[in-house]
């Protein structure tokens, strides 16, 4: 089996109890892998298999989000189905974001973070890209991509700490509208 197989579940636990809480114990339990096994299909421990669960992530974002927002239709129509892929990533507000786990860890910072500063960046650059492509000033265009970052994020937030999801699918319903206002 390779450790592939397993990116789900590290991607479930550490999204669920972050760099510092998921224990080697609890990873052996859930991918049914003993300790010498985990050790085999990652060597470099922990720290490896949650960089396997972000590069996951990571490759979500470029083979999806950004994918959607590079074809050639209009940008409502690429905003829209931007959101349809982060609601169905996030599934539909119920998972977290690893990202954000990752980066309020000061413990996790000096591994993860330029992967995930770059990450963001991207995709507010590429948010930004359409808007200007658009026809809105590359400032305001930035802004928006930055408020979209923030809309996504602080939702996720809310509803987990909500313990509902209903504001997530209302931003990701408005969004697309609110990114585009005045183009």
């Amino acid at each position: 089996m390779s450790k592939q197989t397993h990116v789900p579940t590290l991607l479930k636990l550490f999204r669920q109890f972050g760099y510092e809480g998921v224990t080697l114990s609890k990873i052996s339990q859930e991918t049914g892998l003993g300790k010498a096994s985990l050790y085999h299909h990652f060597p470099r421990g922990k720290a490896e298999m949650a960089e396997v669960a972000l590069t996951h992530v990571n490759n979500w974002l470029e083979a999806s989000v950004l994918e959607i927002l590079n074809r050639p239709e209009p940008a409502i129509a690429k905003f829209q189905s931007m959101c349809e892929e982060v609601g169905k990533f996030f599934n539909e507000g119920q998972n977290s974001c690893l990202w954000a786990v990752l980066v309020m860890e000061q413990s996790s910072d000096d591994l993860f973070h330029s992967q995930i500063r770059e990450a963001f960046s991207l995709w507010i650059e590429t948010i930004a890209k359409v808007l200007v492509t658009a026809g809105l000033d590359e400032k305001l265009a930035k802004e928006r991509g930055e408020d979209a970052m923030i809309c996504i994020q602080g939702a996720l937030i809310l509803s987990h700490g909500l313990r509902d999801s209903t504001s997530f699918q209302r931003v990701l319903k408005h969004l697309p509208q609110q990114i585009c206002q005045d183009i």
